[in-house]
C-alpha cells in the first residue's frame, strides 16, 4: 500500500458538508466539488442510476470548463474558448455548482454556501491591491466562462430522454421472465435508461451481452445453486467477511465508490487541477455509458431474479434445480431485471478508465458514505471487481453469469470512451492512458 493518506479537513460550512472521510485528500476545487457532488447525492436519496447522470453532467462541465482555460483535449461537447486570463480554479467551482443547482435546486442554500466558501479560498491569497484586482477580474472571467460551460452541457444532456419518464414496466409473469419482487413489488426503475441518448458510444445496444443462461442448461444450474445456497438471508456458507462486504458494496452507488477511489489514488499522485477533472470526467462519462448499455440489455433479456427464481424452480424445466418457497435473499432485491448486473458493470468500466491512468497493479482503499467506519482495501483493480461480482451474488440478488456479462460490458464501453473521448489537442493515439493492457 502506498503512502497513508492525509485527512481532508472540512472546506463547507454547511453541516451536511462537514463530515469528511479519512481516505480523502483536500487537493483541488475540482475534488472539493466532486464531493459535493456527492454530498448532494447521499442526501436526496438519488437512485445509482440516476446518479450516474448526475454525476457524468457535473464532471463534464467541470471538465470542459476547465480545459476550456488549459485548452490540453478535446472536449466532451464546450470548444475551448474561456476568455483570456480566466481562472481555471474558479470555473471549475462555477461549472460544479451551475450544474449542482440544476440538479438539486432544494439545496441551493447549501450549495450557495459552498460555492462561497471556494471562491473566497481563490480570492483569500496574499498579494498587492494590483494582485488582489488581477486575480478578482481571473475569477470573475472563470465564474462567467464556468457558467457558460455548464449551460451548455445542460442543454445538450436535457434532450437524452432522460424525461419524459415511459409508463410503469411490469414485466411479466412467463418463467424466467422478470416481474416485480418483494418487499415493495415496485414497477422496474428507469426503463428510459435502457433507450437514452449514450454519451460516447455510437447507440445504447451497441455493448449488448450474450444473454443469460438458457433455463435448461447446466451453466443455469450452477448460477441458480450458488446463489441459491450463497446468497440466502441465512445462509451457513457465507463468512462474515462476505456479508460484510456483500453490504457494504450495496450501501452506496457505484459511481460514489469509483469517484473515492479516484480521488485517493489521485491524491496520492498530487496530480493537477486539470488531470483531476480529466480522470473523474472519464471515469463517470463511462459510468454513465455502462448504465446506459446496462439497462439496454436488462430491458432486452427481461430475466427474472433469483428471489423469483428460486420459489418457481420447479417451473423451469431443469431436473437440476429445486425450488423453495419460502427462500429469501439477503439484501433487498433491486426493482429492475437481473441481467446483466448494472453494479458489475458500472464497477467494470470505472475500474477500466482508472487502470488505464493508474496501472492495473494500483492498491487502494474504499471507504463509504453509508457504512461509516468500513474501508475495504485492495491490492488491484481485478481483486476489487471479484469482490463486487461475489457481492452480488453472496447477496442473493443476482446469478454469477449476470456479474460476469456485465463486467466485459463495462470493460468494453469504457475501452470505447477512453478509445473515442478525451484526446490531447494535436496529438495522436492514447499516450495519455498508459497502456491498453
Amino acid at each position: 500500500m502506498h503512502r497513508c493518506i492525509r485527512t481532508l479537513m472540512p472546506f463547507i460550512l454547511a453541516a451536511v458538508f462537514a463530515s469528511v472521510s479519512a481516505t480523502t485528500v483536500r487537493a483541488d476545487e475540482v475534488t472539493d466539488w466532486n464531493q459535493i457532488l456527492f454530498q448532494a447525492a447521499l442526501v436526496d436519496k438519488t437512485s445509482p442510476i440516476v446518479t450516474s447522470r448526475n454525476a457524468a453532467i457535473v464532471q463534464a462541465s467541470v471538465f470542459d470548463a476547465v480545459n476550456g482555460i488549459e485548452r490540453r483535449h478535446h472536449p466532451i461537447h464546450v470548444a475551448p474558448a474561456a476568455p483570456h486570463g480566466a481562472s481555471a480554479r474558479a470555473a471549475a467551482v462555477q461549472a460544479a455548482y451551475a450544474s449542482l443547482v440544476k440538479l438539486y435546486p432544494t439545496q441551493q442554500s447549501t450549495l450557495d454556501d459552498a460555492r462561497a466558501t471556494s471562491l473566497a479560498a481563490i480570492l483569500g491569497k496574499k498579494g498587492d491591491w494590483h494582485k488582489q484586482q488581477e486575480r478578482k477580474r481571473a475569477v470573475n472571467r472563470g465564474v462567467a466562462w464556468g457558467q457558460e460551460v455548464a449551460d451548455a452541457i445542460w442543454e445538450w444532456r436535457s434532450t437524452d430522454g432522460f424525461t419524459p419518464p415511459p409508463a410503469p414496466f411490469m414485466g411479466g409473469t412467463d418463467i424466467g421472465e422478470w416481474r416485480p419482487t418483494p418487499p415493495a413489488f415496485l414497477s422496474g426503475a428507469g426503463p428510459q435508461f435502457a433507450y437514452m441518448t449514450p454519451w460516447v458510444m455510437v447507440s445504447p445496444g451497441q455493448f449488448r451481452a450474450a444473454g443469460p443462461p438458457a433455463l435448461g442448461s447446466a451453466r443455469y444450474a450452477a448460477d441458480f445453486n450458488e446463489t441459491k445456497a450463497a446468497g440466502s438471508l441465512s445462509s451457513s456458507l457465507r463468512t462474515a467477511d462476505q456479508t460484510l462486504f456483500s453490504k457494504f458494496w450495496n450501501a452506496s452507488t457505484a459511481s460514489f465508490y469509483w469517484n473515492r477511489i479516484a480521488l485517493y489514488l489521485g491524491a496520492e499522485r498530487h496530480m493537477t487541477l486539470l488531470e483531476n477533472a480529466l480522470v473523474l470526467a472519464a471515469v463517470n462519462v463511462a459510468m454513465a455509458d455502462a448504465v446506459i448499455a446496462a439497462w439496454e440489455a436488462k430491458y432486452h433479456y427481461v430475466f427474472w431474479r433469483p428471489v423469483t427464481a428460486i420459489p418457481l424452480a420447479d417451473s423451469d424445466g431443469n431436473p437440476a434445480t429445486t425450488s423453495d418457497p419460502g427462500w429469501t435473499p439477503l439484501l433487498i432485491t433491486p426493482a429492475h431485471p437481473e441481467y446483466p448486473s448494472g453494479h458489475s458493470t458500472f464497477s467494470a468500466a470505472g475500474a477500466t478508465v482508472l487502470a488505464r491512468y493508474f496501472g492495473k497493479n494500483s492498491s487502494f482503499v474504499v471507504d463509504s458514505d453509508v457504512m461509516l467506519g468500513v474501508v475495504r482495501s485492495f491490492p488491484n483493480f481485478a481483486s476489487a471487481l471479484d469482490e463486487v461480482a461475489n457481492a452480488r451474488v453472496y447477496g442473493g440478488i443476482h446469478f454469477r453469469t449476470a456479474c460476469e456479462d456485465g463486467q466485459a460490458t463495462g470493460t468494453a464501453v469504457a475501452k470505447f470512451v477512453l478509445k473515442n473521448a478525451f484526446p490531447r489537442l494535436g496529438r495522436h493515439g492514447r499516450e495519455d492512458w498508459g497502456d491498453d493492457d
